[in-house]
């Protein structure tokens, strides 16, 4: 025992014994508690497509759309934007089911009468609406007259009788014109395209 110990000491003496390496040095990291357990990246976001850019095309067809269900009409608006006239009818629920007709003259039927309008213009478009009233709820004109727009001259309601409501429009050239409802509000829009026929 004693032998051990004297050559453990002559050992450590000289310089021979183990030696320790000095710590790796450590960088700092961001903290690892609770709040910064591994991060998840959310997904790459999608920009959101800027209104009035996935509007449908013109095109020189009728069309029709909607839904069933039974809405109020609330008020109508004529706007010239650039390239197009606007025509818009306002709803109170939902746009009810629609037609939009293309005609070679800007007369249309007067309601369940049998008469006849003629309107502003030299062909025309009847936009009818199903299962819809105006009666009680309609504020605004019912009687648009533009005779400086590019195509649509005027518009006026033609009917509203028994769940149907009809807008004659009188367009000053035919056109060919485009058709889709917004929401919030409910809104039927027609485009006439001013740039062609």
């Amino acid at each position: 025992m004693r032998a051990a110990l004297v050559l453990l000491l002559t050992i450590l003496i000289a310089g021979c014994g183990p030696t320790v390496a000095p710590a790796a040095a450590v960088t700092p990291g961001p903290s690892q508690g609770p709040a910064s357990a591994t991060r998840i990246e959310p997904p790459p976001v999608t920009p959101p497509t800027p209104p009035g850019t996935n509007l449908p095309a013109f095109a020189c067809v009728d069309s029709s759309g909607g839904k069933t269900g039974v809405a109020n009409v609330v008020t109508a608006r004529v706007v010239p934007q650039a390239g197009y006239d606007r025509f818009v009818l306002q709803f109170d629920a939902l746009v009810p089911t629609y037609t939009v007709k293309r005609q070679a003259s800007p007369t249309f039927p007067s309601g369940a009468s049998g008469q006849t309008i003629t309107l502003s213009g030299t062909s025309g478009v009847l936009v009818q609406v199903h299962t819809a009233t105006s009666a009680g709820t309609f504020t605004g004109q019912n009687d648009f007259t533009h005779a400086e727009y590019n195509v649509l001259k005027e518009a006026r309601q033609t009917e509203d009788f028994e769940g149907h409501v009809s807008w004659g429009l009188g367009l000053g050239k035919a056109a060919c014109l485009r058709t889709f409802t917004l929401a919030d509000p409910p809104r039927l829009v027609v485009d006439f395209s001013t740039t062609g026929s």
